[in-house]
């Protein structure tokens, strides 16, 4: 406890809470995204996460980690997951909408499987690291103390993609398409809007920043089988705490996740495991409909 006392110490702890909210959030806003307008719950996403960080892995292994292959690593991750999300969705899953939750759920925990085994025939089990981008190794001197420059990277590139998402949501004619069929998609079809395609676009789009949220924190973790099982959670926890649907509900989630799971673990050591299902539990009593959420929304 006498660590919170060292401002240096609460300026990392700050920092890194930031960082690992706004990688969260770039993987939690494309779950947010499919659960808000094609009403699955898509626990394949996990999955894609971890498939994207062994793209990046191999990217930057295969071009010797010269200067630029983990930009490239990212976005291939981002490419190729939404290019298996296409054929998944046309394939597969476009024939389960309107099917009971437990029907959709086993669908995509099946394809958590294939992805998983897929993952291990092509990597095998051993673990993997990322380095960081070339000019990112370092540390931002703010004069009091100084940050790695990478995980500041990740905080700037998680509020571009929020403002970037919301951009798209809310001033362009496809983002107002998403929005309707959020709201009420046999109208939207009823006025001649290709729905199908709509929701194509929106489980490629969700997938391949599940992709992209892989390949940015490779770097930081190690790349492994069985890292989609916490990451699945974690998506899981903050849509709910924000709200089904909400941008910015995911985003304070994040947020929120990221500076419990930071200080949590430095407070409350022996809670570490539980401290994010306390977070839920108190935003649920409070909201049950999560931070942004409506209190009453009937799905379409």
């Amino acid at each position: 406890m006498s660590m919170l006392a060292n401002p240096t110490f609460l300026f990392y702890q700050f920092m890194n809470s930031i960082s690992l909210g706004m990688n969260l959030f770039i993987i939690a806003t494309g779950l947010t995204l499919i659960l808000g307008v094609l009403r699955v719950i898509n626990f394949a996403h996990g999955a894609f996460f971890m498939f994207g960080a062994y793209v990046c892995w191999s990217t930057v292994t295969f071009l010797g980690g010269a200067v630029g292959s983990f930009w490239l690593g990212v976005v291939a991750a981002a490419v190729i997951l939404g290019l298996m999300a296409f054929v998944i969705e046309r394939g597969l899953l476009r024939y389960l909408y309107g099917r009971e939750h437990l029907t959709q759920l086993l669908f995509t925990f099946a394809i958590v499987l294939i992805v998983g085994d897929l993952a291990k025939m092509i990597w095998g089990t051993d673990q993997y690291n990322v380095p960081y981008p070339h000019g990112l190794g370092g540390a931002v001197d703010f004069g009091f103390a100084k940050y790695p420059s990478y995980p500041l990277l990740l905080c700037v590139i998680g509020v571009v993609v929020a403002v970037g998402m919301w951009l798209a949501l809310s001033k362009t004619r496809w983002g107002r398409i998403i929005r309707a069929a959020t709201q009420d998609r046999e109208m939207l079809a009823a006025l001649g809007m290709n729905v199908p395609l709509v929701y194509t676009g929106v489980f490629v789009i969700g997938s391949a920043l599940a992709g992209l949220g892989g390949a940015l924190a490779a770097p930081r973790v190690a790349v492994s089988p069985g890292m989609d099982a916490t990451i699945i959670i974690e998506c899981f926890i903050i849509v709910i705490i924000g709200g089904l649907g909400s941008l910015w509900g995911s985003f304070l989630g994040a947020l929120a996740l990221g500076f419990v799971t930071m200080f949590g673990t430095v407070i409350f050591p022996d809670w570490e495991l539980v401290l994010a299902y306390i977070l839920m539990l108190g935003i649920l009593l409070w909201r049950p409909w999560g931070l942004f959420g409506h209190e009453e929304e009937e799905p379409h």
